[in-house]
């Protein structure tokens, strides 16, 4: 980068990403939701070299204030992919979406890193919608949180030959979710260990069809959200980890409630064809768990990550 293309010092971006929910069931590595719970960063370019984080909420004195921070790690990697040198930054963050709670918040940290290093090279480079999902799905793997994250609203999202692709989808204004949070935390790593290589013909053509039928719930006919809901491709494995998961979801799919596990878990969500399902889901919850559960009611998020540009002449 040329000394009339450097990005002055004190030009900042903030940045807003939201939560996701992945797998939603059936569609393991592939569907995921958006929702209004979100994380929220100041980035601003400093004299000093190097990047310091500062972080508040959620994460405060546990994760890594250095370069070695998820979200510095993803503004680097944006720099390095265009060959531009990184600046000194100051990283301040906000943090409301648990961690290790099958909400996202690793991809979400990831996409605030990617929009935050988007917005600094506004007029530098163009980082369009491809390459957001391209960068994001090299750090984190899979595109099924990224896309959500990025995009909002319902995402499916698929690896070809060309890279990740999403394709974005607008849910049912009926829909509404609760996710009930418990106290301990999963490790991503661990519930994937626990899947099979391979799994019975039979339930790999049950997955195909709920898969398929949870997208018409999502989006035409959430009535249908209790059977499109079904899975026998993951959640019975990673059952014996998590066992009030697997009992919390049990007792509310018995209930009529399209219960599944949010992500890794250990979060159960809960997808509602109207508001007061949500109200019934949270009150057999708080009358028949054993455990304690946060319950966060949340709507879908439409708008996925956004980013604004604060110049040093304060033009926009």
């Amino acid at each position: 980068m040329t000394a009339e293309r450097a990005i002055p010092v004190g030009t900042s971006v903030s940045v807003k990403v939201p939560a996701t929910t992945a797998n939603l069931g059936p569609g393991f590595d592939t569907l995921g939701l958006a929702l209004s719970l979100y994380d929220e960063l100041e980035v601003t370019v400093r004299d000093a070299p190097g990047i310091r984080v500062m972080v508040s909420g959620v994460g405060e004195g546990e994760v890594p204030t250095d370069e070695s921070n998820l979200v510095a790690r993803s503004v680097i990697h944006v720099f390095d992919h265009f060959g531009i040198p990184v600046p000194g930054l100051e990283i301040s963050a906000h943090n409301s979406i648990p961690h290790g709670r099958g909400l996202g918040s690793s991809g979400a940290a990831i996409v605030a890193g990617i929009m935050s290093a988007k917005g600094l090279l506004t007029g530098i480079v163009d980082v369009d919608s491809t390459m957001l999902l391209e960068l994001a799905t090299e750090l984190e793997g899979h595109p099924d949180n990224v896309a959500p994250a990025l995009f909002g609203g319902l995402t499916i999202a698929w690896v070809g030959d060309g890279g990740p692709k999403h394709k974005r989808l607008i849910a049912h204004r009926g829909v509404s979710a609760v996710v009930f949070v418990p106290e301990t935390e999963m490790s991503t790593a661990l519930a994937r260990s626990l899947q099979p290589a391979s799994v019975p013909h039979e339930d790999a053509i049950f997955n195909v069809s709920r898969s398929a039928l949870l997208v018409a719930a999502l989006v035409q006919s959430p009535e249908l959200l209790l059977a499109a809901t079904e899975d026998r491709l993951h959640q019975s494995y990673r059952a014996s980890a998590m066992p009030h998961t697997d009992e919390l979801i049990h007792m509310l799919r018995d209930n009529g409630l399209a219960a599944v596990v949010s992500g890794a878990g250990p979060s159960v969500l809960v997808l509602g064809s109207d508001p007061s399902q949500r109200l019934k889901a949270a009150e057999l919850v708080a009358k028949n768990s054993s455990t304690a559960w946060q319950a966060l009611m949340l709507a879908v998020d439409f708008k996925g990550a956004t980013v604004i540009v604060h110049p040093v002449d304060g033009s926009v």
